[in-house]
């Protein structure tokens, strides 16, 4: 008799975006990846493109056996979202004010779950943009990384 370990199922923190994707393609690639968990982070969790506003988009992940959350909290507001598809110059800028908002109370405590739930699971953060580098949504897996980092590192003994 030859035993097997379960097959583990990957953690840490990966970004997504549905811009040009069908809904059924779009949650084919999540499977595939091994997401557990996808974490909205639009301010408002509606869309032009069929399956992707909240109610629907929440069932066909429930359906394929993956959590959803809505994280307004981590939501990019409207006033911010054209420097993310500006010049340089205008993106460092877009990206600095949205920094600073992470700062507020909630968002931190959910940054902080973020974290935590990373360790042990894979967690994608959804957005609408494909372009990573343009959306607000680069901002918060440089955060929750550097959060990662730091718990990582705080559980080794100093020497």
């Amino acid at each position: 008799m030859v035993l097997t370990s379960p097959p583990t199922r990957p953690t840490g923190l990966v970004g997504v975006g549905y811009e040009g994707r069908a809904i059924d393609e779009f949650v084919e690639d999540l499977v595939d990846r091994g997401v557990a968990h996808l974490v909205d982070v639009r301010l408002t969790p509606i869309s032009r493109k069929r399956g992707f506003s909240k109610t629907a988009l929440g069932n066909a992940l429930t359906a394929a056996g993956i959590r959803y959350d809505h994280r307004r909290e981590l939501g990019n507001p409207k006033a911010n979202r054209a420097g993310f598809g500006g010049a340089d110059e205008e993106l460092f800028e877009a990206r600095a004010v949205y920094a600073g908002l992470l700062q507020d109370g909630a968002a931190e405590h959910t940054l902080d779950e973020l974290a935590r739930a990373a360790t042990r699971e894979l967690v994608a953060l959804l957005c609408f943009e494909s372009d990573e580098s343009r959306c607000h949504r680069h901002v918060v897996l440089r955060e929750l990384a550097r959060r990662i980092s730091a718990a990582e590192a705080s559980t080794f003994p100093a020497h």
